[in-house]
């Protein structure tokens, strides 16, 4: 929209001769402009629902849609943005120093699964040391629950958890709550469906990524479809930080790489706007060349998870010793990394999606966030939520609902642990109604456990980490200053530290 009843029409379709738009019913052809770009300026309202045509055969949403009400197969509506950031509240924010983020999936957070139903734990969040809530992906995509990584309109929040209207007025309660919102952005590949979007022009290139093929960013147009996506929620919507999915597969031999321009543009927005990127372990491209302000660290969790469990299987097979713990709390990024007990995926990729529990929780939660990295905790965490969080889907399209339960089983079909056992099938209602959060539930101890650690963290908060290891009876000690932090990962008790417990000295 551009004013109270006028909008223009722009779309990138240099695979197309001719590109009009039908508005409710009728249609008006576009403008071609340099470099496959097509507009039009018309008088139209908010709430008008509209489709592009290519060529005069069959109408596709808008790629770059804000809202489709209706899911991916339906049209794209008019939104007028303005309104949104003009009344919205603005978080005080302290950068990296005092982050501490909360990850949450909208669709299980609550029994209502949307962005309105967040609003009533705000409060207990901040209260509990909370300082910003990361919200996984929240584009479009087909279905009506997932997790959001295979996304089609990315523009458009989803409107089974209310769309963009409702997603602002999150953003504006956290922000009076003194919360700050990330949100989690995919731009290394498209979801099921996505021949809509390749319609229009060549979004996919020759690399291919574990979900498939990756986007082409050698494209302009495709390169300006991420940027100006990161640039709407920052602009638009009032979001304080975007968490990059999965670097390592976004693929750009330009001399300004895609995710460095798109950085630098959020930041003309909003200086104070966090770039944080998930990458492979050992890729330190994203803060040491993108200028992204922090990135994942897999490292840490790893070691903690396989001390606290025994596993040594899939990502924990180099993991086990208290050497590889103290390298991951030494390391000089600092704050520029973020660490986790448990995530999304750490949970969610395993067979069951189970989480860690009671003492063993306790001491990982020690660990992570005593630690000098910028801490993550996952959703339901903080009071030992009892359900799991397991890996969903609801693809529309049944062969492809089809390949992704058979995936799935295959995936974990020679680990010897799961020998026997029925693998939770994504596509079932009760597999996405099971990792429901059920806060009523949770030990208020865990809870008061969390805030404890918490507060303990701001304390010792910029202070040097040496570490001192005893391999042989694996305990793990940190001083942080003049505090002594104190860790131990075995079944007995060693020099008045007990077992399974991490403890202040």
């Amino acid at each position: 929209m551009i004013g109270p009843r006028t909008a223009e029409f722009r779309v990138w379709a240099p695979n197309s001769r001719h590109v009009a738009v039908e508005i409710d019913d009728e249609r008006y052809g576009l403008d071609q402009e340099a470099d496959g770009m097509f507009a039009v300026t018309l008088e139209a309202v908010p709430g008008a629902r509209y489709r592009y045509v290519l060529d005069g055969d069959g109408s596709l949403p808008d790629p770059c849609s804000y809202a489709q009400p209706d899911g991916v197969s339906g049209a794209s509506e008019l939104i007028d943005v303005t309104r949104y950031s003009g009344s919205m509240a603005v978080w005080d924010t302290s950068g990296l120093a005092e982050l501490v983020i909360y990850e949450l999936h909208v669709g299980t957070f609550s029994q209502a699964g949307t962005f309105e139903a967040i609003l009533a734990r705000l409060g207990a969040l901040r209260e509990l040391g909370i300082r910003a809530i990361e919200l996984m992906p929240i584009g479009t995509f087909p279905g009506q629950r997932g997790w959001g990584y295979d996304g089609l309109y990315s523009s458009a929040p989803h409107p089974v958890y209310g769309g963009p209207d409702k997603l602002a007025q999150l953003v504006d309660a956290a922000h009076r709550a003194d919360l700050g919102v990330i949100l989690d952005v995919v731009y290394n590949h498209l979801g099921p469906g996505s021949e809509a979007l390749t319609a229009f022009g060549p979004y996919l290139g020759p690399q291919a990524t574990f979900w498939g093929q990756a986007l082409d960013y050698s494209q302009v147009g495709v390169r300006e479809w991420a940027i100006q996506n990161a640039e709407l929620w920052v602009r638009d919507f009032g979001i304080d930080g975007l968490r990059l999915d999965a670097t390592h597969a976004v693929f750009d031999d330009s001399r300004v790489h895609v995710l460095a321009e798109l950085a630098d543009r959020v930041r003309t927005l909003n200086p104070d706007v966090l770039v944080i990127s998930e990458a492979a372990p050992g890729d330190l491209r994203p803060i040491e060349e993108w200028g992204h302000d922090a990135q994942w660290a897999d490292e840490l969790h790893h070691a903690v998870h396989a001390l606290v469990t025994g596993e040594h299987d899939g990502y924990y097979a180099n993991y086990g010793s208290t050497e590889e713990l103290a390298w991951a709390l030494e390391r000089p990024e600092g704050e520029r990394l973020v660490v986790c007990a448990q995530n999304h995926d750490q949970i969610g990729n395993r067979a069951f999606g189970d989480r860690l529990h009671g003492a063993k929780l306790r001491l990982a939660a020690f660990c992570v966030l005593l630690s000098s990295g910028t801490p993550l905790i996952f959703m339901g965490e903080e009071y030992d939520e009892p359900h799991p969080f397991q890996f969903f889907a609801d693809h529309t399209d049944r062969a492809i609902a089809a390949a992704t339960t058979e995936g799935r089983r295959k995936e974990f079909a020679s680990f010897a642990a799961f020998s026997g056992k029925e693998i939770p099938d994504p596509g079932e209602l009760s597999t996405f109604l099971r990792s429901k959060l059920d806060p009523a539930s949770g030990d208020l101890e865990m809870r008061e456990y969390y805030r404890y650690l918490l507060e303990l963290r701001g304390r010792l908060r910029g202070l040097p980490v040496e570490v001192r290891l005893d391999e042989d009876h694996r305990v793990v000690r940190v001083l942080r200053g003049t505090t002594e932090l104190a860790m131990n990962f075995s079944d007995r008790e060693v020099e008045g530290i007990p077992p399974w417990t991490g403890v202040v000295l």
